[in-house]
């Protein structure tokens, strides 16, 4: 944690300007050996840069960081409201995935108030393979054609789910959005039970994103699904 700390503290001193080692060795209090070693290190992975006049100053591959956290940002706030009113409609879990190559990410979930409920935490990455949220990021004709695809107990037993894809304006899939639960409660059909509700959740994603909020391209608890 400590070379974590060191590294961040270059890149902080290098967001108002460029600097020389002896200016970036002042603003930090490293050693010039310790700071020289950090900004090489940062600048091979592009997140430090030299300019012109051999200045050390912040690296392009932060736009690129940047952009993609401001997207998945932009994509939460757009599918909150749709999430919640999914979750309080249905009384399940609510969540929102994005692809990430060969897996799907957890971007966003809100919690059943049932006791007992499906926990998926933000941030979890599940396999793309399985679960409906999984059909829909790889674009199952058959999820596509429908609106909407399910699963039971594809990643644990006795959790059933049922997804719908978020699309752009060129028909792409850029998320999916899901509901999960219990067996018991959603039965071993979910998509009859709650595909129209998850459909109406996706579109709403949609106006959202419409109205001027950007959406994160793919990448490529308990209870997943």
């Amino acid at each position: 944690m400590g070379v974590v700390d060191k590294s961040v503290s270059v890149l902080a001193a290098l967001e108002d300007r460029p600097m020389a080692l002896g200016d970036l060795v002042t603003a930090t209090g490293l050693s010039r050996p310790t700071a020289h070693r950090l900004a090489v290190a940062l600048e091979a992975h592009g997140l430090v840069r030299r300019d012109d006049e051999g200045r050390f100053a912040l690296g392009l591959r932060l736009v690129a960081l940047g952009r993609a956290a401001s997207d998945g940002l932009s994509l939460v706030e757009a599918a909150r409201p749709a999430l919640v009113t999914l979750r309080d409609e249905t009384g399940e879990s609510a969540q929102l995935y994005v692809r990430e190559g060969d897996a799907r990410v957890c971007l966003a979930s809100l919690e059943s108030l049932h006791g007992l409920r499906t926990i998926v935490r933000v941030g979890a990455t599940l396999p793309l393979d399985r679960g409906s949220a999984g059909r829909v990021l790889r674009g199952e004709p058959d999820a596509l054609v429908r609106g909407w695809a399910e699963s039971v107990g594809e990643r644990e037993a006795g959790v059933a789910s049922v997804s719908a894809p978020v699309v752009d304006p060129e028909g792409r899939v850029r998320a999916a959005v899901s509901v999960s639960g219990p067996v018991e409660r959603t039965t071993r059909a979910p998509g009859t039970r709650y595909g129209a509700a998850v459909v109406r959740a996706a579109r709403a994603v949609e106006e959202a994103i419409g109205r001027g909020v950007r959406v994160a391209g793919p990448g490529g608890g308990g209870g997943g699904v």
